[in-house]
């Protein structure tokens, strides 16, 4: 009688490691990826912040150069200008990032990829 139920339940059993082992590797690609992800905007943003800074100072001391060189006849005029320029550029700078942060994330993509492409495996894998 228990013959009878080993062949049962040792498919089952391996059908239930595979399940298991299946379900491991794409936690840990889930894991790679956000690791991977994380790096790179940390990255991303630790340039993108030195840059702004040092756009900003040198856009800073161009506008006091400007400002130096009008100061006899047009102060109020070079400072005016130095004003409009920042705010138009203070305004395509949020409006670049609004645009990138409404644009579709890739995080995970991958391993969505690979769970869609298991499910469909498994569909098409013919019954008992």
């Amino acid at each position: 009688m228990s013959d009878a139920k080993e062949p049962v339940s040792a498919p089952l059993r391996r059908l239930g490691v595979s399940m298991l082992t299946l379900v491991r590797i794409r936690l840990e690609l889930f894991a790679i990826e956000a690791q991977e992800e994380k790096e790179r905007i940390a990255g991303v943003l630790l340039w993108a912040v030195f840059a702004a800074l040092l756009a900003g100072f040198g856009l800073l001391m161009l506008l006091v150069l400007i400002t130096v060189a009008l100061w006899d006849s047009y102060r109020l005029l070079a400072l005016g200008a130095s004003t409009i320029v920042l705010l138009a550029a203070a305004g395509f700078a949020v409006a670049k990032l609004r645009g990138l942060l409404a644009g579709p994330s890739t995080l995970f993509q991958s391993s969505i990829t690979e769970l869609r492409e298991d499910a469909d495996a498994l569909r098409r894998r013919p019954g008992p």
